[in-house]
């Protein structure tokens, strides 16, 4: 016997509910003839009510116990001038009819959703014969199976789309269709079983932009304006790029084109190049695997397909995209480590913390606040469909009061409804990125015991996550536990101190890196290879350690298993990076250096803060707009991705050009010109400016940086220090920037 209920795909992508099965499921479904023929019967809703109700009553359209009211009256009149409509043939009337779905041809292999047509049905506008006119009202019902089939269909829900005129409420569609069900299948519902609700319709109408509309639209252009003003004056009126002001050339989208796509083919042992292509990777790892999630809750004719491909290998290279992010962690702490303690070298243990957090916000909070406007304010305007604003991550109302906690970076613990769904990130990386200094002294003091002290830190935090998995019982495999899977997701994603591993693995290998800076390590051939034997296990282990669990299979796991593999794969694979790190810094990457330090990951690079704020507006964006029915494959969602993909990356560019490089820019104009920066000031700025755990942080590489200001060529400027690359560390006193 067949059921579908909740795939639960929480891991490392943030799904909180998709589509799952148990182990013992078998997806498909088993019909007797009676069964089908009771399925038959309400297979096209459309034809079966306005064959029952050619003349439709009050009491047909208003549930029992209540007093009709103005607006049930209005949803009669209108009712029954469609009936009339339909006898006379009006083809508005028609349209309102054929705009329905019905019970979805392919039930069986899991087509459990019909759109209709959309578009027809709020075209419709008709003029009444009262003078108002009947507008189309889409909506989407959702039939309880279970209760039409038996035990055959439990945990089957089927939508289908209805079209009734806009004065009728959700609670009169519904009401009709309960009883047009129970004259064709004899089916009695609960009342609190919803047919139709109210938030799943929609109509030709739309809100009125509001004041943060307004705000948004002025704000974007205000700085649209400014970047025009600016490149025409590059472009056409100054012929010495020299002599450009440096207020326009913060501005100019010529410059700041320029160096976004200026690349380094050149090898310079001074720069960690294959983050390059860390960065790069992860930041695609975690755009594809956003795109599944919106595949698997797309309305698919193959449902039971998911099923098959839950238990393939590939599953898990997608469900345990939580190590991209461990990736972006591990890059964080590594860079925060290894530049600052440079910075404190030179200026003997000292670090201006205020200036530093300062930067950090400046830096950060640009894109973060326009995102918010862009989600919250102006997405709901952008796109139209059956699906529209029912689709995303978070919903919208969600940022009523909590957007500025987003800009405060808790969001994380201070609520449980976050504005933006991939800031929880930001928040983590802020938070580490604020206690930092205590761990810089600590290991800058001490040495090795305070690096010890940092590995102690390491290890407790394991431990704490290991204790609440297993206290509460949380499970990998069957989505949740005790808590359930939003609590699971919450509790070991959402968490610094349950998110800090990668961190603090990357920060001690940046120490260590520190401590050989300038050094060369040889190692004879037997001991690369057992490097990159052990990174690869470690990596691999990490992604597949749980394939023989889970979704449609047998095998289950005690919690406690599941404790140790949470806790040590968040430490196991940022070690497998290090590694991968190490290696390419020491010249034994081989053809894994090669491709990581590819400079065609250098644009993609600069721009990967753009795009992991900007990706699931895109992906919700197209998913929303979805107006017929979808297949799941890896290649159908291969071509999802590559859409959305590079439309992510045209929106990042739009991003960096309009307020980016212009607010990074402005931003070094104002420290730089404010007074002149003591050497200790210099310092901190330059020890974290080059921090970039991306897709977080927000400075580019310089002097192709947001600023886009070349002190050399730039004499207003000459002594200034220049915005060097995140990525660039300097691993020799002689070059380091002052």
């Amino acid at each position: 016997m067949g059921k579908v209920s909740v795939i639960t795909l929480i891991l490392g992508l943030g799904v909180t509910s998709a589509l799952g099965f148990g182990p013992e499921i078998n997806p498909g479904i088993e019909l007797d003839a009676q069964d089908y023929q009771r399925l038959n019967k309400v297979r096209h809703l459309s034809e079966q009510i306005f064959g029952h109700y050619k003349n439709v009553t009050l009491d047909d359209l208003v549930p029992e116990g209540r007093l009709p009211t103005v607006s049930d009256l209005q949803c009669y009149a209108d009712f029954a001038q469609l009936t009339a409509g339909l006898t006379s043939g009006s083809l508005w009337a028609y349209r309102m009819i054929d705009a329905w779905g019905s019970i979805p041809a392919g039930i069986l292999e899991g087509h459990l959703k019909d759109l209709g047509h959309y578009d027809e049905c709020i075209g419709i506008e008709q003029s009444a014969v009262s003078g108002s006119t009947i507008l189309g009202k889409y909506c989407l019902a959702s039939l309880p199976l279970q209760q039409l089939l038996g035990n055959v269909g439990r945990m089957l829900n089927v939508q289908t789309a209805v079209c009734f005129p806009a004065s009728c409420s959700a609670t009169n569609m519904d009401t009709l269709l309960r009883r047009v069900l129970k004259q064709l299948v004899g089916l009695e519902l609960n009342a609190n079983q919803n047919l139709v609700s109210e938030n799943s319709c929609k109509t030709s109408e739309r809100d009125a932009y509001d004041g943060g509309a307004i705000a948004a639209i002025v704000i974007l252009s205000v700085f649209g304006a400014a970047v025009i003003i600016s490149t025409f004056y590059d472009y056409f009126l100054c012929e010495d790029q020299n002599k450009l002001p440096a207020v326009l050339k913060v501005f100019s989208a010529r410059a700041n084109s320029r160096s976004l796509f200026r690349i380094t083919t050149k090898p310079n042992p001074n720069v960690i190049e294959c983050l390059h292509g860390l960065r790069g990777m992860s930041l695609i790892w975690v755009c594809f695997g956003h795109d599944y999630i919106i595949a698997i809750t797309s309305p698919n004719i193959n449902l039971y397909d998911v099923y098959t491909w839950a238990k393939t290998p590939f599953k898990e290279v997608i469900q345990e995209g939580v190590f991209a992010v461990d990736s972006f962690f591990f890059i964080s702490g590594l860079l925060v480590a290894m530049v600052a303690l440079r910075s404190m070298e030179k200026a003997k243990g000292k670090l201006n913390i205020p200036l530093m957090y300062l930067h950090r916000y400046l830096r950060l909070t640009p894109i973060v606040a326009v995102s918010i406007l862009l989600y919250w304010k102006l997405l709901p305007h952008l796109g139209d469909g059956p699906l529209y604003g029912n689709w995303n991550f978070d919903s919208y109302d969600r940022c009523e009061g909590n957007w500025y906690w987003t800009l405060l970076y808790i969001q994380n613990y201070a609520t449980d409804s976050e504005c933006l769904a991939q800031t929880w990130y930001l928040a983590i990386d802020m938070q580490l990125y604020i206690i930092s200094p205590i761990l810089l002294i600590i290991v800058y003091k001490w040495g090795k015991k305070g690096a010890a002290v940092v590995l102690l830190l390491l290890l407790g935090l394991a431990a704490y996550l290991f204790s609440i998995i297993v206290i509460n019982n949380y499970s990998l495999v069957s989505g949740g536990g005790g808590g359930g899977p939003d609590d699971y997701s919450e509790d070991l994603d959402h968490y610094t101190h349950n998110r800090a591993s990668g961190w603090l693995v990357g920060f001690l290998f940046g120490y260590f890196l520190h401590t050989i800076r300038g050094k060369t390590i040889k190692l004879n051939r037997p001991a690369v290879w057992v490097g990159w034997i052990t990174c690869l296990a470690l990596l691999f282990t990490c992604i597949f350690a749980m394939y023989p669990y889970g979704m449609g299979k047998t095998k289950t796991l005690p919690s406690v298993n599941e404790a140790f593999y949470v806790s040590l794969s968040r430490i196991a694979w940022p070690l497998g990076l290090s590694w991968v790190v190490f290696a390419c810094m020491q010249g034994y990457g081989g053809l894994a250096n090669s491709f990581l330090t590819s400079p065609l990951w250098q644009p993609l690079s600069k721009l990967s803060f753009c795009v992991y704020m900007g990706h699931l507006f895109i992906q919700n964006l197209n998913g929303g707009r979805t107006r017929v029915n979808t297949y799941f494959s890896n290649y159908d969602i291969m071509l999802r991705f590559w859409q959305d993909f590079g439309f992510s990356v045209l929106l990042a560019y739009v991003m960096y050009i309009l307020i980016e490089a212009p607010c990074g820019g402005l931003e070094t104009l104002i420290r730089l010109n404010r007074r002149p920066a003591s050497q200790l000031e210099v310092q901190a700025v330059e020890a974290f400016k080059e921090e970039i755990p991306s897709p977080v942080d927000l400075e580019k590489q310089a002097p192709e940086s947001s600023s886009a200001i070349d002190p050399a060529n730039d004499s207003t400027l000459a002594t200034a220090p220049p915005l060097e690359s995140k990525t660039q560390l300097q691993t020799s006193e002689g070059n380091e920037t002052s």
